[in-house]
């Protein structure tokens, strides 16, 4: 299969706020008041952490399907740890981004408990959004013309 390339656009609303356009739709990005922003939407940290609970969704799905049992649904609670030193130029020891995500995936399905466990693993190896928090993916920042 080829390779799928996604893209997005974005502008700045305010020092805060991000309008992100992605094929059809339209994603307002913003801060919490206590971050600077005016709390309109999500900020980028909890975009990640939803982007994965997505993913999680429709890999679960996926999976239960090709391991023979119905998935009625899936409950997904995430959490995600940063320190934000860095973010505001404080030195530290500590990455910018996340240094722990735990995820709890809640099915409401009658699979046997080492069902489950395949389940689990297997959503884990082939989530794409898993895959990229777990691995260094090659990042290119570049100057565009104004």
């Amino acid at each position: 299969m080829a390779d799928l390339r996604f893209r997005i656009s974005a502008n700045s609303e305010t020092p805060t706020k991000t309008v992100v356009k992605a094929r059809n739709f339209q994603i307002t990005i913003d801060e919490p008041e206590d971050l600077g922003g005016s709390d309109s939407a999500a900020n980028p940290v909890e975009y990640v952490l939803a982007a994965f609970a997505g993913c999680l969704n429709v890999m679960a799905h996926v999976v239960a399907r090709e391991l023979n049992f119905t998935l009625r649904s899936v409950s997904i609670d995430i959490a995600g740890t940063l320190n934000p030193e860095k973010l505001f130029g404080q030195p530290t020891e500590d990455r910018a981004g996340y240094k722990e995500i735990t995820v709890k995936m809640r099915p409401d399905c009658d699979a046997d408990a080492e069902t489950l466990q395949k389940w689990l693993e297997a959503i884990g190896e082939r989530c794409p959004v898993c895959d990229n928090l777990k691995n260094p993916t090659h990042v290119k920042l570049a100057l565009g013309k104004c």
